[in-house]
């Protein structure tokens, strides 16, 4: 299997190259040449599996003999045996079609951890195969620095500096972060938001200089990795409702569309889902687009959904390039273009192409305070505000011709001030989240500033300026 970039002007790498780097040389993101198929009869074969078996059978498609498959199937029962839940991925109905997967049961509490437990693993697999240390720097809107910084702490061969918008994040999802104490971990508030985080990661990334002295990595959705053990979740969620005998859809709470295009990997290896519903709040760009066919970034305004306060998605760079017949010249200009503040008018048949898997729908703030009081009354679950979106994105869209699941992405204790806001109560919090409420944090306020964290990064490392 090899990986090319969207930007269409860097050589074909194979998986772990395209893993360890993140993104690829030309500023563009990692897509396999082709994608890997499931027959008909493989994927029923999946039903009644462990997950840890599921998980194994997917990323062997994207690893090949890279890894040896004895091995990858250890670090995934070894990743899996975290999680509080032996489905790990369990579904619960809140109507006679409707189910949520409730994607939260690893150690940081949030659908992160699905991918971060074995992406820890992976890393520590091919990096002591190589000799090598790696440093990643982690763009967080949230959930992705607590997962992170649970996966990779402690580590030998990794050192892990976790940036996060000051002041835009819960106060749990901070201290997922914040309340580690191992040597190879570093917290950055950063004073910006999501967005500029983001660019800084994507700026230190494509500095060659700094990759190279201090092996610079990244674990955000932008690592194909990543998405990879995301898809795993669709397998095994859809093959529990009747797949492949029967259609599934999903509705799927967004930011940075890594957890939509996870499931549209899915489809492209087999797997029969009629509908990806991408639930946006306010934060809009991905519901504009998808109705409007223009990408264009708005401001960033703070809800009570914070992981979803981003209004530049990265992975949506993956499926314009897929719907723009893999075109990497036009897929490079428009982005870089984007970047520097353009929009992207999206070309009528890339367009229909999208639409084929994707629908748009934007949710209210009213309408997620709604959503979490309904939902209460009407199933007895309390759910987090970026699952109420979700819900409420369904709810708006009436009767569905499939089974539907909703990805519920973060345990409710992450956001009990908006719980507790829309519902009157308080969501218990499991014994990790209860002991990371008692512990000191440690961090450091940091410039949005490229330099700077460039410059944090060095000295982290022990590499000179």
């Amino acid at each position: 299997m090899r990986y090319i970039s969207t930007r269409g002007a860097s050589p074909p790498v194979g998986f772990v190259d395209a893993f360890l780097a993140g993104l690829a040389p030309d500023g563009g993101l990692y897509i396999p040449e082709v994608w890997p198929q499931f027959t008909t009869a493989e994927i029923a074969a999946l039903a009644g599996k462990p997950y840890a078996h599921v998980a194994c059978e997917v990323l062997s498609r994207f690893i090949g003999d890279e890894i040896p498959r004895p091995a990858l199937m250890d670090m995934c029962v070894e990743a899996y045996a975290t999680f509080n839940h032996p489905a790990v991925v369990p579904l619960v109905q809140i109507t006679p079609d409707g189910f949520i997967a409730e994607l939260f049961h690893g150690p940081s509490l949030a659908f992160k951890d699905v991918a971060m437990q074995i992406l820890a693993r992976l890393s520590d697999h091919v990096l002591s195969a190589r000799g090598r240390t790696q440093t990643i720097l982690c763009a967080t809107s949230g959930d992705t620095g607590g997962a992170a910084v649970e996966a990779f702490r402690g580590r030998a061969n990794t050192r892990i500096v976790a940036m996060f918008p000051d002041g835009r994040i819960s106060e749990v999802q901070r201290r997922f972060m914040t309340t580690a104490t191992d040597d190879n971990v570093r917290c950055l508030a950063v004073a910006g938001t999501f967005d500029d985080c983001q660019a800084i990661l994507k700026e230190a990334l494509a500095d060659t200089d700094l990759q190279q002295a201090v092996g610079l990595s990244a674990v955000n959705s932008i690592n194909f990795a990543r998405i990879v053990a995301q898809a795993v979740y669709y397998f095994t969620t859809a093959v529990a409702l009747g797949a492949p005998l029967r259609p599934i859809a999903f509705c799927v709470p967004s930011g940075n569309f890594g957890d939509g295009f996870a499931g549209y990997v899915a489809k492209q290896m087999g797997l029969p889902i009629s509908t990806i519903v991408i639930a946006t709040n306010s934060n809009d760009i991905l519901a504009r687009a998808l109705n409007t066919g223009v990408y264009a970034r708005g401001q960033v305004a703070a809800t009570q959904s914070p992981a979803m306060d981003i209004q530049s998605a990265s992975n949506f760079e993956r499926l314009y390039f897929e719907c723009a017949g893999r075109d990497g010249v036009r897929t490079g200009q428009a982005f870089r273009d984007f970047a520097q503040g353009s929009v992207i008018e999206i070309p009528p048949e890339s367009l229909r192409l999208m639409a084929e898997t994707f629908v748009g729908v934007a949710v209210s703030e009213a309408d997620t305070s709604a959503t979490l009081l309904r939902t209460l009354a009407e199933t007895g679950e309390i759910i987090c505000p970026h699952t109420a979106v979700a819900v409420a994105a369904l709810n708006r869209r009436g009767p569905q011709a499939d089974p539907v699941i909703v990805l519920a992405t973060a345990h409710p204790a992450k956001f009990p001030e908006a719980v507790e806001a829309a519902t009157g109560l308080i969501p218990t919090a499991p014994p990790r989240g209860q002991a990371v409420a008692r512990l000191p944090e440690r961090f450091q306020a940091i410039a949005a500033s490229s330099e700077a964290i460039k410059a944090f990064v060095r000295e982290f490392a022990g590499v000179p300026a």
